[in-house]
C-alpha cells in the first residue's frame, strides 16, 4: 500500500471530510497570493512589487492560520480564537490602507492604480469570508460582512471619487458574503457529517443494549418464579423437618426437581441467545449494511444446513458485518455461500479497509473457537488494494444436510 494512499484511507470518512474542508481553506490562501500576489511584479517597480507582495503573503498566512483554529473552535476542540480574529481584522485593515496610499501617492500609471485597486478588494474580501469562520450566528456574520465592506467605503472615499468607492464597498460585500457564506456552509457540513457517524455509533450501541435488556427479560422471565417457589419450598421443607414431619423428604424432591427444571431453562435460554440462524443473519446483514449505505450482495442458499453449522456461520456473519460498520469506509460488500458434498464455504468481503489488519482480533479469535467445535476453519486479511476478506469452511457429510 503506498503511503499517500494508505494515509488517505486510514482516515475516517468524518476526518477526510474535514482534511479536505482544512485544505480548501488553506487552498484560498494560495489563491490569494498567487491571484493577486505574483501580478504585482508586471505592473509596478520592483520594490514597491515586493514590499507589497510580501504584505499580500503575510496577510494569506495570516487567514489560513486564523481559518484554521476557528475551524478547531467551531469543532469545540479550543475556545474562540479571539485574538487571532482582531489580529486577522488589523492585518487587513493595514493592508488595505497601504494599498490605497501606494494607489494615491506612489508610482503613476493605470497599471499601479489597477493593481492596488485589486490588492485592496482582495485582501477585504478574503479578510471578511475568513473572519466569519469565528463567529458563531447569522446576524453575527452578515455584521462581519457588512463591517468589512463599510470600512472599505470609508477607505476608499478618502482617496477615490464616490462612483469608484460605492463599487469597492458591493464587491467587498458581494465577494465577502460569498466567502462567508462557502466557509459557514463547510462548517455546517463537516457538522453534520460528524454527527452522523456519532449517531451510527450510537444506533450500535443502542442495538447491543436492546439485546441485553432482552437477554436480562428472558431471564427474569424463566427464573424469577421458580426461585420464588424454591425458597417457598425450602422453607415449608425446613419447618416440615424440625417438627419430624415425613413430608420434609417430599417437599425437597419437588425442590431438586424445580431446580433441574430451571436449569434446563436457563440452559435453552442461552442456547437461543448464543445460537445464530445463518439465513435470519443473512438477511439482517443486507437490511444493516444497506442502511448504512454500504450496497451488500448476498448470494448463495444456506438452507438445509446442520443447525450446529448455521449457528457457526452465522455467527460469522454477524462478527464481519460489525467490522465492516466499525472499520474502514465500506462503500460495498459481498457474502456469498457455497455448499458442496464435502463442505459448505462461506466467504464474506468489503472494499474501504483503512488499513493492514491481521487476523488476532478478539473477535476474529472467537470465530475460530466456533467454527473448531464444527471442524471448521476461518481464513481473514487484506487480499487487494483495501479488500479484506473472511473465509469460513466446514466440513459436511451430504447425509446431515437436510432435503
Amino acid at each position: 500500500m503506498s503511503g499517500s494512499g494508505g494515509w488517505w484511507r486510514q482516515k475516517s470518512t468524518p476526518a477526510k471530510v474535514e482534511t479536505y474542508t482544512r485544505w480548501s481553506f488553506h487552498f484560498f490562501a494560495l489563491i490569494e497570493v498567487v491571484s493577486i500576489g505574483l501580478p504585482l511584479f508586471g505592473e509596478m517597480v520592483p520594490w514597491v512589487a515586493a514590499s507589497l507582495a510580501l504584505v499580500v503573503a503575510g496577510h494569506a498566512v495570516v487567514c489560513a492560520v486564523t481559518a484554521a483554529r476557528a475551524l478547531d473552535w467551531t469543532l469545540g476542540r479550543r475556545e474562540q480564537p479571539v485574538h487571532m480574529l482582531w489580529t486577522l481584522g488589523a492585518i487587513t485593515a493595514a493592508v488595505a490602507v497601504m494599498a490605497i496610499v501606494i494607489a494615491e501617492h506612489g508610482p503613476s500609471g493605470d497599471d499601479v492604480d489597477t493593481a492596488a485597486g485589486s490588492v485592496f478588494a482582495v485582501v477585504l474580501i478574503f479578510g471578511a469570508g475568513t473572519f466569519a469562520l469565528g463567529v458563531r450566528s447569522r446576524r453575527r456574520m452578515y455584521s462581519v460582512v457588512t463591517g468589512f465592506a463599510v470600512g472599505a467605503g470609508l477607505v476608499a472615499f478618502a482617496g477615490r471619487p464616490g462612483p469608484a468607492a460605492l463599487i469597492s464597498v458591493l464587491v467587498v460585500f458581494l465577494g465577502g458574503g460569498f466567502l462567508a457564506f462557502t466557509s459557514a456552509f463547510s462548517v455546517w457540513l463537516l457538522n453534520a457529517v460528524y454527527e452522523l457517524d456519532e449517531a451510527r455509533e450510537t444506533r450500535a450501541r443502542l442495538a447491543v443494549a436492546e439485546e441485553r435488556l432482552r437477554f436480562g427479560r428472558d431471564l427474569h422471565d424463566v427464573m424469577g418464579r421458580n426461585l420464588a417457589v424454591i425458597a417457598l419450598k425450602s422453607e415449608l421443607a425446613v419447618q416440615l423437618a424440625r417438627r419430624g414431619r415425613p413430608e420434609a423428604e417430599e417437599q425437597m424432591v419437588e425442590v431438586q426437581r424445580i431446580a433441574q427444571e430451571s436449569q434446563r431453562e436457563v440452559r435453552d435460554v442461552v442456547r437461543g441467545y448464543r445460537e445464530a440462524d445463518l439465513g435470519v443473519e443473512l438477511t439482517g446483514a443486507q437490511g444493516v449494511l444497506e442502511a448504512a449505505g454500504i450496497r451488500c450482495e448476498v448470494s448463495g442458499e444456506a438452507a438445509g444446513l446442520p443447525v450446529d453449522v448455521q449457528s457457526a456461520l452465522g455467527w460469522v456473519v454477524r462478527e464481519a458485518t460489525t467490522n465492516v460498520l466499525r472499520h474502514g469506509d465500506a462503500g460495498r460488500c459481498a457474502v456469498d455461500v457455497r455448499v458442496t458434498r464435502e463442505c459448505v464455504v462461506l466467504k464474506v468481503e468489503n472494499d474501504g479497509v483503512a488499513a493492514p489488519s491481521g487476523p488476532g482480533g478478539s473477535g476474529l479469535a472467537g470465530l475460530r473457537e466456533r467454527l473448531a467445535a464444527v471442524d471448521g476453519t476461518l481464513e481473514a486479511g487484506p487480499v487487494g488494494d483495501g479488500v479484506f476478506r473472511v473465509v469460513a469452511s466446514v466440513p459436511l457429510r451430504m447425509s446431515e444436510v437436510m432435503a
